[in-house]
Formats: C-alpha cells, sequence, structure tokens
C-alpha cells in the first residue's frame, strides 16, 4: 500500500477472511506488510445430498475471535480501518435480523446456504429457460451457485417457516459489514457478480417478475438491497460499539463496503508491480494478467477496458473488483476440495497419513516427494500416461457452464497402494490444471489476450499445483511472496475506507519489496527462478 493521505506513522488496518472452512483474520500496516495472523474453523452442515448449511452466528463468532488474536500487543487506537470478505453464501435473516431456518428441520442455527449448495436445481433450469437478457452478463447461463435460484427454491420449499417471515436477505460479506456497522447497504461486487444487479441500469423489474420473484420489485428491493456502495467505501459512522466490543477494536473505526473472497484475492494479486525484475510480464498490460483463486474451489479473474462476453464465464461484470475496469470470471466448482475427496477416499490414505504424521508433513508434502521417488528418467508430469480424470465431480462452472456434468477416472488398475494414491492425486491436479486451459482458451476465443498467470489462494502454495498450471498452460505463474493475498485485499479495504489512501488502485500499490515468484514451462518440467519483485 503506498500511502495517499495524512495517515500517522503506525497505522494499521484489519483483514477478515470468512471461506468455506474457516475465518482468517490479519494484522497489515500502511506498507502493506502482513504482522498478525490467525484462523478459526468454522461450522458446516450437510443435512442431505448437495444441501450446505452453515450459521452466521457461528461465522461472526469466529470473526471476533481471529480479529482479537490479531490486535493482542498492539495499540488498538493506531488500527485506522477493517475490511471483509467473504464467500458468496446467502443468508437469511427476520425482520428484526434474528436467524431464519433455511432447512427442512427448521434449525434457524443453519441460516445460510452454502455457495456450493445446489438444491435450487429446478429452479435455475426454469430461469434459464426464461432467456432473460440479464442472462447475458453471466456467460449466457445462470449457475445454481448464484442467488436467484435460491431465493426462488427458499420461497416454493420453506413458505411458512422461512420466506414469509423474511426481512433481509444478505450475501455474506454484506452481512458482515452489516454486523459491524449497523449499515444494511450492499457492496456493489455482491450484487453484480451473484444477484444480477447493473452498475449501470439498477435492478431489473422483469427479470424477477418473469422468475417469480416479484415480491422483491413490490418493496423497492429492500430485503436484497436498494442501497449500493463500491467496495472500499466508507459505512456509516463506522464499528458500532457493540461490534467493537465483539472484535476488540476501537469504536468509530473505518468499515469497507466488502468483496467476495475470490475478488479479495483477485485485488491482492492482480495489480502486483514487477517492474525492474526480469519477469516475463514486466511492461505488460495488467489486462494480460489472469488471477485465479484456488482454494475449495477455483476462480479465474481477467479485467478488460471494455466488455467481453465470453460463453459459460461470468460477467462482464463492471468496477466488480478493479473500479473502472470489467470484470470476467471463470471458475471450476471444486478443485481443493476435488483433491481431498479423491486422496481421502483412496485405500492407502491410511498408510499416507501415518508416514507423512512420521515425518511431520502434510499429505501433500508427502505425496509431492513420493512422486519424485517413483518417477523415472521422464518428467514427473508422464507418470500419468495411463490414468486420466474428468474433474467435474461438482459440475462444471466454466466454461461448459454444465451442472449435471459428472467426475470421471479412466486407466485404474487393481492396485491400490501408495504409488497409486500419488499417481491419482498427480493426474487429479493435471485435471484441474487443464480445465484452467479450457477457461483460458475461451476468453482469448472472445478477446481477451492471457500472457501471465498470478495464483493466490491454499492450493498455490502446493509446488505440484503450481508447475502443473505452468506446464499444461504453457505460461508463466508469478506468486507473491505474501501468500495470504486475500487477507491483503480485505485489508485494502479497510485502508481505502479509512480516507489514508485516495482509491482501491492507490491503496493496493505497495512500497515494500516482495519476492515473486516465475515458474516458467521447462522442458523437464522442474526449472524455477525467483526474482526480487514488488507484489500486493
Amino acid at each position: 500500500m503506498m500511502p495517499g493521505g495524512d495517515q500517522e506513522p503506525g497505522s494499521y488496518y484489519v483483514g477478515v477472511d470468512v471461506g468455506t472452512g474457516s475465518v482468517r483474520a490479519a494484522l497489515v500496516d500502511q506498507r502493506g506488510i502482513l504482522l498478525a495472523f490467525a484462523d478459526q474453523p468454522i461450522k458446516r452442515w450437510e443435512p442431505q445430498f448437495n444441501h450446505h448449511e452453515q450459521s452466521s452466528e457461528d461465522i461472526w463468532a469466529a470473526c471476533c475471535v481471529v480479529t482479537k488474536k490479531v490486535v493482542q500487543g498492539i495499540d488498538v487506537n493506531q488500527i485506522r480501518g477493517l475490511g471483509f470478505d467473504a464467500t458468496c453464501s446467502l443468508v437469511v435473516l427476520d425482520k428484526q435480523f434474528r436467524p431464519l431456518p433455511v432447512n427442512h428441520e427448521g434449525d434457524s442455527r443453519r441460516n445460510i446456504i452454502m455457495w456450493l449448495d445446489h438444491r435450487a436445481i429446478t429452479q435455475v433450469h426454469r430461469i434459464n429457460e426464461t432467456k432473460h437478457s440479464v442472462l447475458q452478463c453471466v456467460g449466457g447461463v445462470m449457475s445454481v451457485e448464484m442467488q436467484a435460484p435460491k431465493l426462488l427454491w427458499l420461497k416454493e420449499n420453506l413458505r411458512e417457516t422461512c420466506w414469509d417471515k423474511a426481512g433481509h436477505f444478505f450475501d455474506l460479506p454484506d452481512f458482515l459489514s452489516w454486523k459491524a456497522t449497523g449499515v444494511t447497504a450492499r457492496s456493489l461486487c455482491s450484487l453484480v457478480c451473484k444477484w444480477t444487479y447493473s452498475a449501470e441500469k439498477g435492478w431489473d423489474d422483469s427479470f424477477w417478475k418473469m422468475i417469480g420473484l416479484e415480491d422483491f420489485v413490490a418493496d423497492n428491493y429492500r430485503k436484497i438491497g436498494n442501497q449500493v456502495l463500491p467496495p472500499g467505501a466508507s459505512l456509516g459512522n463506522g464499528l458500532t460499539p457493540e461490534a467493537a466490543k465483539d472484535l476488540g477494536l476501537p469504536a468509530g473505526i473505518a468499515v469497507a463496503a466488502p468483496l467476495i473472497d475470490a475478488h479479495a484475492g483477485g485485488l491482492g494479486v492482480i495489480g502486483a508491480d514487477v517492474r525492474g525484475h526480469g519477469l516475463a510480464c514486466e511492461g505488460q498490460p495488467v489486462t494480460s494478467r489472469l488471477a485465479i483463486i484456488c482454494g475449495t474451489s477455483s476462480c479465474h479473474m481477467g479485467i478488460s477496458k471494455d466488455p467481453i462476453f465470453v460463453p459459460g464465464v461470468w460477467g462482464p461484470y463492471f468496477s466488480a473488483m478493479i473500479p473502472g475496469f470489467w470484470l470476467n470470471e471463470g471458475g471450476q466448482s471444486v478443485t481443493g476440495k476435488l483433491i481431498d475427496h479423491m486422496v481421502q477416499g483412496h485405500a492407502a490414505f491410511p498408510e499416507l497419513k501415518a508416514k507423512a504424521a512420521a515425518r511431520c508433513q502434510s499429505v501433500y508434502a508427502y505425496l509431492n516427494s513420493h512422486l519424485d521417488l517413483i518417477k523415472k528418467a521422464q518428467p514427473v508430469g508422464f507418470l500419468t500416461v495411463d490414468l486420466h480424470v474428468w474433474p467435474d465431480f461438482h459440475g462444471n462452472r466454466s466454461p461448459l457452464a454444465d451442472l449435471t456434468l459428472k467426475g470421471m477416472v479412466t486407466g485404474l488398475k487393481l492396485s491400490q497402494d501408495l504409488d497409486d494414491l500419488a499417481i491419482l492425486y498427480l493426474a487429479t491436479v493435471q485435471a484441474i490444471a487443464f480445465g484452467t486451459r479450457l477457461i483460458i482458451e475461451a476468453m482469448e476465443a472472445a478477446g481477451h489476450s492471457i500472457s501471465t498467470l498470478f495464483l493466490c489462494g491454499g492450493l498455490s502454495k502446493n509446488p505440484l499445483f503450481v508447475q502443473m498450471h505452468a506446464d499444461i498452460t504453457g505460461m508463466p505463474v508469478v506468486l507473491s511472496q505474501e501468500v495470504e493475498s486475500v487477507l491483503v485485499g480485505a485489508a485494502i479495504l479497510g485502508a481505502c475506507a479509512s480516507g489514508d489512501f485516495t482509491s482501491v488502485q492507490v491503496a493496493k500499490n505497495p512500497q515494500k519489496e516482495n519476492k515473486a515468484t516465475q515458474r516458467n514451462k521447462a522442458a523437464q518440467g522442474t526449472e524455477q527462478e525467483e526474482h526480487e519483485g514488488l507484489a500486493v
């Protein structure tokens, strides 16, 4: 971050990131350096197949735990701003802001339909059959992971226990900013990317009427948001006294309009300053970069100066991530979750777990080293010459945009030893990388010009995952030394809201030097170069 105002030395900002399985927080200084980090698991329920639920009260409690941890030992009066990001899950509250059940069991603790929930398959098919013009900005067809089909499912399935009592439907990031400030304004990011809101035209009444959710039109969209602010805008009078006590922060500090978690990661990495360090992307426009935020799922974020319509890829969304740029968002519904599923379900997993523990390694670090042991003279990538994975175990988000697709493994043998597990793991990682290549090809065919991948998120810490993406796409991969790019993105929002920085663009340009790592496609698939660079 580069100062754009007159903030005092020693100013700090807090970023809070709510992911699928945990809440994380970071304390970041005005140079963009992460000074403290904490995480806390959050509860998840799966009452039946394809139903995934969480609790807003549990998530807020976890936010409080991690925030208190990262500010220990500092003068909290030096904290100037707070920013949130979260998964694009649907939070349901009644007219008094109390949780409402999103399940047949009537359990009001479980008041969140998670982003990966696929219960609204029938509803999304009906929405797509309308061919309404708003679908042009979601790749031509709406995803079951978006909010309109989930809202329609609630109306049709939980009318008495949920729908009729509902007073507020929040995207999870907006719930968090409301909880902190009492302001019900929504982030432009949330509404544009998941709710069909247009940054230029606002809500389209005809769409909601056509799909059977005319309720929202009738009350001027009060339940889903009729005050919309750009990410990083300051909300109300800042942190309320009640929220300040919960979080261990001073009342009144600036709280920013939030971002979806992947978009916070995109903000954190896509503008990295790489000048003077010999990277292939030096001198190329920021529009040539693809930010890949890879965790439980993966999101592929590309920006452009003009709108580009990519079949099967979400967007174009104006100013949804970087102000003034159009965003296209590709993605894979399961990546980290798919790798876990394949590895943990294998007969040799108990042996793997025991051997990794004996070496004090993660199972994936052990598998990576095991692959190096079993390879012959050929590169590691060729171990899968007879084994292939089709990775759409949870449908295809992009570019096929087909939620009915299933996964497949071909080339299995009767053997189920640790070698087989390692090679299946490798084949799964490769399948994910081939999925990325397919998304890139679709984006380039529509008009994007992409030359460099910028990775962040949990999977970017896995060298095999990074190398396979470089090898299979044929593109260099740049990694920030600051691996917690999503949290830095959230802190950037808080810094912008505080007034210490004149804009998100200014706040995301750091003074510090980080190390950017470029992995070029090499004949043996193992060469790498490390360069001193600047990264967000």
